[in-house]
């Protein structure tokens, strides 16, 4: 098995594209991180990163092998959290604020996996509105922060951002589902299950709308749950995020079709952090569960 420190090195380099921000993140010399990855692509004889302009790309085999270091780092994960249960270390609190579409998608997968491994950490999560996403992370009422949009501040530090495309959702027998290319304007003529305007999503679809044509909702509702459920449904058709849908797409009940319109048909969700604030075992943890649960579904997109 490759050394822990170089199985992090990899990891790191792979989510950030850099060597130089990965240095910065595990607060290492970025020349270490490149002798290490040099001398592994020389003793596999080939390359795991291309190099270029604006960073590393991972190639084939490298992709290859970040799922093997992946694996093996929560594995780590597993086996040092059931060490630290035997001697009583594993207890603590994390609290996360969030949206409601990401706590009732990703981030319940998320937590109901951590809790199978940590069972003593107790996981609360805040559903706010964006605004009162960033007054309760500076508040010090949450550990960490999950959301689309959020916005810039300089006593925030993103820890890490995953970019998701808009899509239509709509039951698989719905005669729109599988075409190879699905506009907004091809969906104006169904019923249409939409964001209220207190939601991001709302504003990105609006900037979607074609001149001259008209959003009509049949359904207007700041419930992701609500959205889904009307949406298995024909011939409903709801607009969310794909991390939204990836339980329901797996179940067979939704379809998920990306919109081609140029422009605002992505959002980032940022998983952010304060500042000065440092990131404890329990809190750390959690983080790293969530940064994994989104490079899945990346994978996925």
């Amino acid at each position: 098995m490759l050394h822990h420190r170089l199985l992090g090195y990899l990891d790191e380099v792979a989510r950030s594209g850099s060597i130089r921000a990965a240095a910065a993140r595990l607060d290492v010399a970025s020349s270490a991180i490149n002798r290490q990855i040099l001398a592994l692509e020389a003793q596999m004889g080939t390359p795991l990163f291309e190099r270029m302009p604006r960073g590393l790309r991972l190639t084939a085999t490298g992709e290859i092998l970040i799922r093997h270091v992946r694996d093996t780092l929560r594995g780590h994960e597993q086996a040092l959290a059931q060490a630290a249960a035997l001697k009583g270390l594993s207890r603590g609190r994390v609290t996360i604020a969030t949206m409601a579409g990401l706590a009732a998608g990703v981030l319940a997968g998320v937590i109901r996996e951590f809790r199978e491994i940590h069972p003593d950490i107790v996981v609360t999560v805040l559903v706010l509105p964006a605004e009162g996403i960033v007054a309760a992370l500076l508040a010090g009422e949450a550990d960490l922060a999950l959301a689309y949009r959020l916005p810039s501040h300089p006593r925030l530090t993103c820890i890490a951002a995953f970019e998701h495309h808009l899509g239509a959702v709509m039951a698989p027998t719905h005669p729109l589902n599988g075409r190879y290319r699905l506009r907004l304007a091809d969906c104006l003529a169904y019923p249409l299950v939409v964001a209220d305007p207190s939601m991001t999503l709302r504003e990105v679809l609006d900037d979607l709308v074609p001149p001259g044509l008209a959003l009509t909702p049949a359904v207007e509702t700041n419930s992701i749950e609500l959205m889904k459920r009307l949406a298995m449904t024909a011939p409903h058709i709801a607009f969310v995020n794909l991390p939204d849908v990836c339980d329901e797409i797996r179940r067979g009940v939704l379809a998920f079709m990306p919109l081609t319109e140029a422009g605002a048909v992505t959002q980032t969700a940022r998983l952010m952090q304060r500042s000065r604030a440092h990131l404890d075992g329990p809190t750390h943890l959690v983080a790293r569960r969530i940064e994994a649960a989104f490079d899945i579904h990346d994978s996925a997109d």
